[in-house]
Order: structure tokens, then sequence, then C-alpha cells
């Protein structure tokens, strides 16, 4: 149940043999993104458990959301990035739905991220889960 924009990530991976070009093509999908505002890095948008600065800045319009986020490591605003891709735009009770270890599995990044970055994607997907199940309590 992804979204457009992560099945043209899946799709852009599929070309890509080499981990090593994968994990470069990660990190080019974060140089993309715009940085977060400084006022937004904040407690209240900083997640917990990630071993680099991480925030996420979720916004709900119209029962959907959308967030922004960055971080000061580059493989983990590409993280960021792809989860972007992954999320945004889904309506809340969806995101609740999405398997995100079997769609990041699809990229195979399960297999080659550090323990630490597998620790702090698993907190970045824990905390647009939580935001999405605050919203519909």
């Amino acid at each position: 149940m992804a979204q457009d924009a992560f099945e043209e990530l899946v799709e852009d991976f599929e070309f890509l043999d080499e981990w090593e070009d994968r994990y470069r093509y990660v990190i080019e999908q974060g140089k993309a993104m715009r940085p977060l505002e400084d006022a937004l890095k904040v407690p209240a948008t900083k997640v917990t458990g990630c071993a680099s600065q991480v925030w996420l800045h979720p916004v709900i319009n119209d029962g959907r959301l959308h967030f922004d986020g960055e971080s000061d490591a580059m493989i983990v605003n590409g993280l960021i990035a792809v989860l972007r891709r992954l999320y945004n735009g889904l309506a809340l009770a969806e995101v609740l739905e999405v398997d995100a270890r079997a769609e990041m599995g699809r990229l195979g990044l399960n297999d080659h991220l550090s323990a630490q970055r597998s620790n702090g994607l698993k907190s970045m997907i824990a905390r647009i889960r939580e935001v999405a199940a605050a919203e519909l309590a």
C-alpha cells in the first residue's frame, strides 16, 4: 500500500545493482530536501532514539499526514526523504496500516543499515505512527 512516489523509488532502486549506489542515491534524496526551518528544530519535533540529531515536523491537512524533517547526518536525511515518499499524503488511518519494515525491505535497507541507523529509522517510523494515532484518538 505504498504511495506512488515510493513506488517510483522502488523502481529506481531496481536499476541500482550495488548497495553503495543505493546508499548514494538515498543520500542524494536527502540533499534534495529543503532544510527544516531552525524555528522548527525544537524538543517537541526532535526524535529520540537516533544516534544523530533528527527532527520531524508533522502537519495534518484534511486528515492527511505531511511532514518535513532534517538530520545532521547525510544518510539519515536520506532516510527522512524515503519516509516522506512512503507516508506523505496518506490518510491518518492509512499511515497506521503501512508495514514500513516490509516497504523498506523492498529497498534492501533492512539488511544494509548499521544497528544504530536501523534503530533510528524505527524511532522515526514510531514517531510518524504516534502522530497519526494521536490525531485519530
